[in-house]
């Protein structure tokens, strides 16, 4: 009686702790996934492309914006800078995003106010330009700044939950991983009471290097407000060296010239 009861008190502490374990290598195997997707991302140092936006109401109506696009990826630090062309009225209009490891600045340059915003951490959530993208959705996306979990595993893709570490609009987001190109499928994001909110679809997919593909195109679906955002590349060029001053408050405010 006393041998059974050890073994089954054995067993009771066993069982759980099999489970804690299987989990951990399960969240470490999703951290490593998204690590596999950054480090082919930054393995583009250089970057510049023409971009087409294109927002749709929740009646369909829709705005065009067109945009060019210039980053840096080196080590920890990551540089984007947006410049929008068309139409007059958002001509000239900047976006820089600098990121030096888990620290990052976002700036806006008005030219009808000329001078150049820096967004705040209440402004995150904010809408970029009118579009379904906010600001969070445009910063750099760092695995360290996520706590991961791996949701599914199917033949098409991995399916990671990712819960920020730090200040965020979305309680938790899930990311679908190709499992052989390490692209983003689609992401998924979550409130609070566990509502999908938003959801951002990609296709068009193009091998830039070896064993790097990027999406060319991305649609941003708003799903309370019943609109979307679509973004649509063209022109891509891959590492050819950009000035160093288009990633500073001059390159912000002079555009494309």
């Amino acid at each position: 009686m006393r041998k059974f009861l050890h073994v089954t008190f054995t067993l009771i502490w066993f069982v759980p702790l099999v489970g804690i374990a299987q989990n951990a290598a399960q969240d470490e195997n999703a951290r490593q996934i998204f690590e596999e997707v950054d480090r082919r991302r930054e393995s583009i140092t250089f970057e510049t492309a023409d971009m087409q936006m294109i927002i749709y109401d929740s009646r369909g109506r829709t705005r065009n914006r067109q945009i060019q696009s210039f980053s840096y990826n080196k080590g920890e630090t990551s540089k984007t800078l947006l410049i929008f062309e068309e139409p007059g009225n958002v001509r000239g209009t900047g976006f820089l995003t600098l990121s030096e490891n888990s620290d990052e600045v976002q700036k806006l340059f008005l030219p009808a106010l000329g001078r150049i915003k820096i967004i705040s951490a209440s402004e995150k959530s904010d809408r970029f330009m009118g579009s379904d993208f906010t600001y969070e959705d445009l910063g750099d996306r760092e695995p360290e700044d996520y706590n991961f979990q791996m949701e599914a595993e199917t033949d098409t893709s991995y399916v990671l939950r990712a819960e920020k570490k730090g200040q965020s609009q979305y309680a938790w987001i899930h990311f679908y991983i190709h499992p052989e190109r390490y692209l983003v499928q689609q992401i998924e994001y979550f409130n609070e009471q566990g509502e999908m909110i938003k959801r951002l679809e990609t296709a068009n997919y193009e091998e830039v290097k070896e064993d790097v593909w990027q999406a060319n195109f991305m649609v941003m679906h708003d799903l309370v407000e019943n609109r979307k955002t679509e973004l649509k590349w063209s022109n891509r060029q891959i590492d050819e060296p950009i000035a160093d001053w288009r990633f500073t408050d001059r390159g912000l405010r002079r555009g494309t010239d």
